[in-house]
């Protein structure tokens, strides 16, 4: 009951503490998926058509089956995540690095918004039907870890701002230590993740190609 409470408390004390850095990387985000279904809509119909053709022929290459194997799609699918999660754990011990840390963030929502706005624009309910079966149910997950990640990163990159300009003694190395444990500790869901990836997405894609086709 009591370790339960404090943990409680914990919890709380960081969402009061990091609420306004939560709520700004949601936003830029959410902005980032937005612009990503803008730019679907501002593509000229060749730009669509030339996309659209390596699209097709994707999923004539999956309608074949020829994915990599599991084992080699978690491995590269995990190394890329941890990669850009240990870029973003890097930019945020020093203040400069904070843009780079919105403008990942914001590509990651850009990419999402254009991924799925491109397959509606060009295949309609059965694009919708793709993109809900085998770009959002990972994304359910990463979303979170990357929101998460950059608003820590944020946080801990504002602490460190705050100790220059105040000219502060605190030890910075506690928070470091924390911010590291907790960066791997979230980074731990790209496990999931990646293993969806790997032994999920393909059959789900699959499945779905063989019927649109």
């Amino acid at each position: 009951m009591g370790k339960s409470y404090i943990r409680k408390n914990k919890l709380l004390y960081y969402w009061e503490d990091n609420r306004s850095t939560f709520i700004f990387t949601t936003v830029l985000l959410i902005m980032g998926v937005v612009f990503g279904s803008i730019i679907v809509n501002s593509m000229s119909f060749s730009q669509k058509n030339d996309l659209y053709a390596y699209l097709t022929l994707f999923f004539s290459e999956v309608e074949k089956g020829e994915f990599a194997n599991a084992r080699d799609i978690f491995t590269q699918s995990f190394a890329y995540y941890s990669k850009v999660l240990g870029f973003i754990w890097f930019l945020g011990l020093s203040i400069i690095g904070l843009p780079i840390v919105f403008i990942l963030l914001f590509i990651k929502g850009l990419t999402i918004g254009f991924t799925v706005g491109f397959l509606v624009d060009q295949m309609g309910f059965e694009g919708f039907l793709f993109a809900f079966s085998s770009v959002f149910p990972q994304n359910i997950f990463l979303i979170p870890i990357f929101i998460l990640v950059a608003s820590t990163a944020t946080s801990f990159s504002i602490k460190i701002w705050k100790q220059i300009v105040s000219r502060g003694h605190q030890p910075i190395f506690h928070q470091f230590v924390s911010y590291t444990m907790f960066i791997l500790l979230v980074g731990g869901g790209l496990v999931i993740v990646s293993a969806f990836e790997a032994l999920v997405t393909p059959v789900v894609m699959q499945f779905l190609v063989e019927r649109a086709l």
